[in-house]
């Protein structure tokens, strides 16, 4: 994550499906990230989190709740820039709209991100990242 932090080029993930563990942790140091909207994003699974915090996996959908993995709570917590719409059911047709978005939302950020110099680059990548969530002072 540090490493890639501190390349001077534009990054764009894209959760597809179950972005999870490290990678989860990785990709969230991108410019930009995009999810589609049933793609879950974390880095632990619900099974997991419920296992360590309540030595019960059988409590993953309470987890899931607490865990906010949906596009739209990591959208609401700034951990996700763009959620993808999907269709109710999948047809060869309407994964070919998918594909339209994503790749609309991939040019129109490269577009953007061009716009900035290596350092504007690292910058950016560092504010999202720092910004991410919400912190309470006590």
């Amino acid at each position: 994550m540090f490493e890639m932090a501190k390349l001077k080029v534009p990054i764009i993930a894209i959760v597809i499906g179950e972005g999870s563990s490290g990678g989860a942790l990785a990709i969230g140091v991108a410019n930009k990230v995009f999810m589609l909207e049933n793609a879950i994003y974390s880095i632990l699974s619900p099974e997991g989190y419920s296992s360590i915090l309540w030595k019960d996996s059988s409590r993953y959908k309470e987890a899931a709740e607490k865990m906010k993995i949906t596009a739209k709570d990591l959208y609401e917590l700034k951990v996700i820039d763009k959620i993808i719409k999907e269709p109710t059911e999948y047809t060869e047709e309407n994964f070919e709209k998918i594909i339209k978005s994503l790749k609309k939302e991939i040019k129109s950020s490269i577009t953007e991100l061009l716009q900035k110099d290596e350092k504007q680059i690292v910058e950016q990548r560092y504010e999202k990242f720092r910004n991410m969530g919400e912190y309470i002072s006590l």
